[in-house]
Parts: C-alpha cells; sequence; structure tokens
C-alpha cells in the first residue's frame, strides 16, 4: 500500500500557513544562491522532477535549453492560468501555500540567470491573486525579492500578473503574448520559448506545482526526490480526486499510486454505488473504466494503456452518469474556449458540439458515430496547439469503450439516464 507523502500539502491545515510565518525562512533559495546557478540546474536534472503541468517535459533540461552569455534579458514565468475541467491542485496550492511558489521562483530564476519573473494568475480567481500577492509582498519586505538577495548580490523583480480568464492561455506561447498586451493567441514553433520567448527574450515556463517543488529538492537533496516515484516518473505530485467519492480532495502521493489506493483512502466510491468511468489527468486525457483502477499512475504506464497522466485530474463517474452527456458538456467547454485561430479546431469542435446534442437527445443515427470519430480525427495533430488534441480524447475514447450507450440513445430516442441521479443530491 503506497503512503501519501505531503510535502507540499504538509502545512495546509495549519492557520497561517499562507503566511511568511507559518511557512519559514527561505533556507533552500538561501542555500540554492550560495552556489553556482549551473549546479542547481544539474541537481534538478538529477532529480528526475518532470513538469507538473501535464506534458511531463523533464523541468532541468528545460531549464538547461536557455543560452547563457548570450546579451539578453532571461524571464520566468508561473504558468498558473489553471482551467481545465476537473484540474484544481495549483488554485488550492497557491491558497494555502504560496511561498512554496514564491521561494521556488526565486531558485529557479538564479539557476536560469533571470533577473525577472512573472507569475501568471487566471483572472477569475481573485482570491487566489491576492493571497499571492500578499505573499510576494511580504518576501519584498523581508528582503527575499528585490535588490541583493540575502547578501548574493543576485537581485529579482517579481510581478504577479491576472489574466483575462481564457482557457488558451494555459498553452504556454497563448500565454507570452497575453502577458505582454496581446490577444491570447498560440505562436508558431520554432522559435521555442527558450530561444524567443517574452519580449522575444530567453523565457522558461513552468507550471505552479513543478516550481513548488524545487525548494524542497534544494533542501533534501535529489537523492531524496528520486527516491519516490518511479523509475522514470519521479518524484511525488498532487492527485486531485473529484466528483462520485465519499471524500474528494488533494491527495499528495508518489508517482505511480494507483486509483484504487487512492480510492481506499478517499473512502471509495460515493456509497452504494460502483465506479463507471474516470480521467486520468483531466477532460483532456482520453477516459479510463473500472478496468483500469491498478494502471500505476505515471506517465509511462498510463501512456502505455492509451491515456496520458495530464495535470492528475481525477474525476471519478459512476454508473448513473450518462457517458454522451458528459462528453457533451467537455465538448462544449473546449468549443467556447477555442481560440478561433486554426480552422481544425474552430471549426472542428463547433461541429462535435452540434452532433453530440443531437445524439445526447437520441435523435441522431448509428452514422453519427463514424461522423464525430472523423471530425476528431482531422482536429487530431492538425490543429495549431494542444487545445484541439485534448479536445478529440473524450470522442475517440468514450465512442471505443461505450459505443453500445450511444446506441442506446437511438434505440429509445432520448437518454436513457436520470440527470438528477448523478448529483450530489441524487438517490443513494
Amino acid at each position: 500500500m503506497t503512503t501519501l507523502t505531503p510535502v507540499l500539502t504538509r502545512n495546509w491545515d495549519q492557520p497561517g500557513s499562507f503566511t511568511l510565518e507559518g511557512y519559514g525562512d527561505y533556507a533552500a533559495a538561501r542555500k540554492a544562491l550560495s552556489q553556482d546557478p549551473d549546479a542547481i540546474i544539474q541537481m534538478v536534472k538529477d532529480s528526475g522532477l518532470r513538469g507538473r503541468g501535464g506534458a511531463g517535459f523533464p523541468t532541468g533540461m528545460k531549464w538547461g535549453f536557455i543560452p547563457q552569455g548570450d546579451g539578453k534579458a532571461h524571464y520566468l514565468v508561473v504558468n498558473a492560468d489553471e482551467s481545465e475541467p476537473g484540474t484544481c491542485k495549483d488554485i488550492p496550492l497557491m491558497m494555502a501555500n504560496p511561498h512554496a511558489l514564491v521561494e521556488g521562483v526565486i531558485i529557479t530564476s538564479y539557476a536560469i540567470r533571470a533577473n525577472h519573473a512573472f507569475i501568471y494568475v487566471r483572472g477569475e480567481v481573485l482570491h487566489v491573486i491576492r493571497r499571492v500577492q500578499a505573499a510576494v509582498r511580504e518576501a519584498y519586505e523581508k528582503g527575499y525579492l528585490g535588490k541583493d538577495i540575502f547578501g548574493s548580490g543576485y537581485d529579482l523583480e517579481l510581478v504577479v500578473h491576472s489574466g483575462a480568464g481564457a482557457y488558451i492561455c494555459g498553452e504556454e506561447t497563448a500565454l507570452l503574448d497575453s502577458l505582454e498586451g496581446h490577444r491570447g493567441q498560440p505562436r508558431l514553433k520554432p522559435p521555442f520559448p527558450a530561444v524567443a520567448g517574452l519580449y522575444a527574450c530567453p523565457t522558461v515556463i513552468n507550471n505552479v506545482e513543478s516550481v513548488a517543488s524545487v525548494p524542497s529538492i534544494v533542501a533534501n537533496g535529489a537523492d531524496w526526490f528520486a527516491g519516490m516515484g518511479t523509475e522514470k516518473s519521479k518524484g511525488f505530485g498532487i492527485f486531485s480526486l473529484s466528483g462520485h467519492v465519499t471524500r474528494p480532495g488533494q491527495y499528495e502521493a508518489p508517482l505511480g499510486i494507483t486509483l484504487r489506493e487512492l480510492l481506499d483512502m478517499a473512502g471509495g466510491i460515493r456509497a452504494g454505488h460502483e465506479l463507471k468511468f474516470w480521467t486520468p489527468g483531466g477532460s483532456s486525457t482520453p477516459i479510463f473504466t473500472a478496468e483500469h483502477l491498478d494502471v500505476p499512475l505515471d506517465f509511462e504506464s498510463v501512456g502505455a494503456k492509451g491515456s496520458m497522466l495530464g495535470t492528475r485530474a481525477l474525476q471519478i463517474f459512476d454508473e448513473t452518469t450518462c457517458v454522451v452527456r458528459t462528453v457533451l458538456r467537455w465538448t462544449e467547454f473546449y468549443a467556447h474556449e477555442s481560440c478561433g485561430k486554426c480552422t481544425p479546431c474552430r471549426e472542428g469542435t463547433f461541429w462535435l458540439k452540434q452532433v453530440l446534442k443531437r445524439l445526447e437527445k437520441g435523435q441522431g443515427s448509428e452514422e453519427d458515430l463514424a461522423t464525430i470519430t472523423d471530425i476528431a480525427d482531422n482536429i487530431l495533430g492538425r490543429s495549431f496547439c494542444a487545445l484541439g488534441d485534448g479536445a478529440t480524447s473524450c470522442i475517440h475514447s468514450s465512442v471505443k469503450l461505450f459505443r453500445d450507450e450511444y446506441l442506446k440513445h437511438f434505440e429509445i430516442g432520448g437518454c436513457p439516464f436520470d440527470p438528477a441521479a448523478s448529483t450530489v443530491w441524487g438517490s443513494k
């Protein structure tokens, strides 16, 4: 039985966990700034930390892509634009432990030789923005940000920037456009941000959890972090359980834990019901069923079973849930959030929504299943960014795993499920 490893979540239940007094004196940052920046990059490489924003790219390797001695300004941008259905780990992290993020920003910026950093927070979460701003203000007041940090001669300015509420700005280059004051739309790559990012200068873009994990690595060593998780997916991560689970919430555990183990910790599926399907990494990842309860939740194992670990957003659905209705809701989200820059995503998500509406009402035919999979095929790998690819995940996987349920809608001329039964006030 895998046990929880509270590191980032260790003090979440303590009063004042979000204050500097409740967090500590930035000992890891002090330690890091006494070392060579390249040594910090190597330490993160040795730890095996991979991006916690969904892609799983090695963090230290990304830092190492920044060209040195180029005479240009370097920037760190923290992607805090969390907004995908089911993904809900960075928001509570910034609320309960914002100083872990701020300290991580200092260490990361120092390692890549950046003197300016930005935390790009989703605009709707005003309470989170204020919490992070308060943490940054405390750090400035103590001299942990600004000029000559810890007497090291290193200077760093940190800005908390609020976005305007667009899911597309979770895509790193769209985020950069938004940060520069333009409409948030993805850029053509190459050039990649490490060469020409913010203001056409070398830029590292990391997820909140990725950056917040860095202080613990510096404090405890690369071997400590690498000693958790699996061979290729090292360390710990926050697993977000939501939906039809007895105790939904954040569970911080080593990568490689299974949903069966997490459900045991969370009290199982809500009383009187059984698991029907779930997402391993949010709505943009292909769905799993009860057959996948024992799949290790690491990048390689989940990928080998046809899905993606993503942001570890485990949305749990029991037998009262209509798969077609769920897929329609997700598709409506992607159609609404498509930036419209590329034709496959702009047109494809719109038509997926239209056909799925008809299917959910039982007004379609079996030919429509071929239509939506064909549309999804024409989006996948052909859209400008990963939003289009993500929108196809639930289409392909739901038709493959629950084709009979789609057909049932045609047979009875409507949805065979009671929408109220899947709600929190539904029948037990």
